[in-house]
């Protein structure tokens, strides 16, 4: 071998690493987005509509990224995490408002993740649905206390990489190419009465409140695990590089959830919707759409994909609450510390897990509930998202990193979207 190709094959090298050394929080957040609650959404989406709505995930990925890139920024630049930052400069009660309504909504979301995981369990092994679901909430809760979540993330995030199944049943079914790029850009748009409630739960489980909070806080984690890292407000001169890894990250980590959304709704779409099955009622219904490729197997796949991002979303989801919970009562917080660091923070965690459980007794259909948190989550994250952009734009707390034009006009548009999409839902479900 030349010198000229060591060369060329060791920058290549290089470039990779630097490449994987800019990806975090970002990526994390984005594999998290494809939780229990995602895939039963846009398995729905799928069946119920066909390829009709691919156009949702096209809107959504810009907007996606604009807001987890404001709420990555804000954590990044102040060295402070989302809901005490909003405790600064907007009324309390308001702020208290709002950490309530994400308590709420996640420990809802936890339950139907749990639940579904349970549910996944059961279409393998033919029984213990409960068990399971109790089991794989302790696990995780052992896992929350005692293990450091950057740790296991890495093992779990092999799981998700079952989701990928979901893309490679592309391969073996027929699909009208033409029909779906016409899909992705709107041309095939739905915007039909019935669909009015599934694309508030596809904006919702795609653009989640918790997503802000998780991402703001590992940044923030990111800041107090590095003792050469400063918040920006602090140390200007890490700017460029650290906006620079933001970007990258972000953009990855909302593109791979992207590519694994619409994969699922056309995988579903090409089986489900084409065969009749219009109405996923179970995980065995949603399972079926990757019978192309597996056979006989497809529950196991399934099975996986479900428990590996349920296993990785839970820290996610109860953390997130616990996260904006402490931060706006002034605990310590962090999943670092041990329970007996930071008892109020891990409290919440528990109680998240606690409540979340109740759900499984509850007589909720398991999908269903997952459907069902997603558009609660699409609703809430109205104000929530109109909170973090008046705080990304507010001088005192952002100084010369506040916002610039582009950005502040995507997240605005994001969280206008939002709005749209919600008043729409009410409108022709109470109308």
């Amino acid at each position: 071998m030349t010198a000229a190709k060591r060369r060329t094959n060791l920058i290549r090298r290089l470039s990779r690493i630097a490449v994987l050394n800019q990806l975090g929080p970002g990526l994390i957040t984005g594999a998290a987005d494809d939780d229990p609650s995602g895939i039963a959404t846009y398995s729905q989406g799928g069946a119920q509509s066909g390829l009709n709505l691919l156009w949702t995930m096209v809107l959504c990925f810009p907007l996606m990224v604009a807001i987890q890139m404001v709420s990555a920024l804000i954590g990044r630049v102040s060295g402070h995490g989302l809901a005490r930052n909003m405790g600064e400069v907007m009324p309390k009660r308001l702020v208290t408002g709002l950490v309530a309504l994400l308590f709420i909504a996640n420990t809802i979301n936890l339950g139907a993740d749990l639940a579904g995981m349970g549910e996944a369990a059961r279409l393998v092994v033919g029984f213990g649905q409960h068990e399971f679901t109790i089991a794989f909430a302790i696990l995780s809760l052992m896992l929350q206390l005692f293990v450091t979540y950057r740790r296991y993330a890495r093992f779990l995030t092999v799981l998700t990489l079952s989701l990928f199944a979901y893309v490679a049943v592309l391969f073996f079914v027929h699909l009208d190419w033409s029909r779906i790029g016409l899909s992705l850009i709107g041309i095939h748009a739905e915007v039909s009465r019935g669909a009015a409630t599934t694309i508030v739960a596809l904006f919702g489980t795609t653009i989640s409140p918790y997503l802000f909070f998780w991402q703001s806080a590992q940044e923030v984690e990111e800041v107090d695990q590095r003792r050469w890292t400063k918040p920006l407000l602090e140390a200007p001169k890490q700017a460029r590089r650290a906006l620079h890894r933001i970007q990258v990250d972000t953009v990855v980590g909302m593109f791979f959830s992207n590519a694994i959304s619409i994969s699922i709704m056309i995988s579903t779409a090409a089986t489900l919707h084409q065969a009749g099955v219009t109405n996923i009622q179970t995980a065995a219904d949603a399972a079926k759409a990757l019978a192309p490729l597996a056979g006989r197997f497809a529950s196991l796949l399934f099975a996986l994909g479900i428990v590996g991002t349920g296993l990785l979303a839970i820290p996610v989801l109860a953390g997130s609450a616990a996260y904006a919970v402490g931060e706006s009562r002034g605990w310590k917080i962090g999943l670092d510390n041990m329970p007996w660091q930071a008892k109020g923070f891990y409290a919440v965690i528990g109680a998240a897990m606690l409540l979340g459980l109740a759900i499984d007794y509850s007589g909720l259909d398991p999908i269903k509930a997952l459907y069902w948190s997603a558009v609660i989550n699409g609703v809430i994250a109205v104000p929530m998202m109109a909170a973090m952009m008046y705080v990304a734009g507010h001088r005192g707390k952002m100084g010369a990193f506040r916002i610039g034009p582009l950005l502040g006009a995507l997240g605005w548009t994001s969280t206008a979207v939002m709005a749209a999409a919600t008043i729409a839902m009410l409108y022709v479900n109470l109308g």
